[in-house]
């Protein structure tokens, strides 16, 4: 089967400086406070992240019960681009391959505009298609996203 679905991304003005947001981002203990699908539970293991390549477990819970996903870091750029990919399942051993990256652009020292791109092209399991494409792939939920991004960092 071939992964008929394409990058999807939201862009938000948040009242906050970029620095703000970005500690936020970075910290995968927080990044419960931007999920909008109730998904993500909390960290299971890492650290904040500081580079490409680090790698944070997440608790995670779906209509099948609690799973844990592995993340790795693709894209990291201080204080304006951060994005991880969700490499794989635990409790199931199936990978995944979707990304999030999230890219802030100072519009002054206190705003900054925020895109959001769901990436799951890299999708090859058929069933993790189906789920991405009811789930995430759609413009408003990313949009609800970055809302409760901007509710977290005011």
């Amino acid at each position: 089967m071939t992964n008929e679905l394409s990058k999807v991304s939201a862009t938000r003005e948040i009242p906050v400086a970029a620095v703000t947001i970005f500690e936020l981002l970075r910290n995968p203990e927080r990044h419960t406070e931007t999920d909008a699908t109730g998904s993500v539970q909390s960290v299971d293991k890492g650290q904040g992240i500081r580079e490409v390549g680090d790698t944070f477990t997440m608790n995670m819970v779906n209509a099948d019960g609690p799973y844990k996903t592995q993340n790795e870091v693709f894209a990291y750029q201080q204080d304006r681009v951060i994005g991880w990919q969700n490499q794989e399942n635990l409790a199931n051993g199936v990978k995944v391959g979707a990304k999030w990256l999230y890219e802030l652009e100072p519009i002054d020292a206190d705003n900054t505009r925020v895109t959001l791109t769901y990436d799951p092209t890299e999708i090859d399991n058929p069933e993790v298609q189906k789920l991405a494409k009811e789930k995430f792939a759609v413009e408003s939920q990313l949009e609800d996203s970055l809302g409760k991004l901007a509710e977290a960092v005011a």
